[in-house]
């Protein structure tokens, strides 16, 4: 097995991929290896969004509560993948709950450190938020596809 340091860690990862060494070396400052066991919760809706997940192997379920009761898998996050967007919009709550489905590990990124270090230095935010945005426009794709899929095309 071999050790690798955070910031190795965070410039293998694909989301920093193309990422100045000294913009990862400040943001792993903000970063600690965590873990999760099968079917234990990564976070959960309407509690303080304090972290975000860079998932080095695993699989996350993120998931929605219904009406009746219970929950339904909406997506899932893998290996090379990133995890929790709610950190960066205020109030700063999750909106889904997250779970496990296998056992995880991941790099976990203290919300408030990372929010410091973008307000302290405008070029590092942008490159982090240009990142989140375009994974949230990657995953607005995928949901899209998948409701064209469930509910037909619709005409106008």
């Amino acid at each position: 097995m071999t050790v690798r340091t955070l910031d190795e860690t965070l410039r293998e990862h694909p989301f920093f991929e193309g990422v100045g060494e000294e913009v990862v070396a400040l943001l792993a400052g903000c970063a600690r290896n965590v873990h999760f066991r099968p079917d234990e919760l990564v976070f959960q809706e309407g509690q303080p969004a304090d972290f975000f997940y860079l998932i080095k192997e695993g699989r996350v379920a993120i998931q929605l509560h219904e009406v009746a009761g219970g929950a339904s898998i909406i997506d899932t996050v893998d290996a090379g993948e990133v995890l929790g967007f709610s950190w960066l919009v205020p109030p700063y709550r999750w909106v889904f709950d997250a779970r496990a489905t296998v056992d995880t590990r991941a790099v976990g990124f203290d919300a408030v450190c990372l929010r410091t270090k973008c307000d302290a230095d405008p070029a590092v935010g942008y490159v982090l938020l240009s990142r989140v945005a375009r994974t949230m426009h990657e995953r607005l794709e995928a949901a899209r596809v998948r409701l064209v899929d469930l509910y037909g095309t619709r005409t106008r």
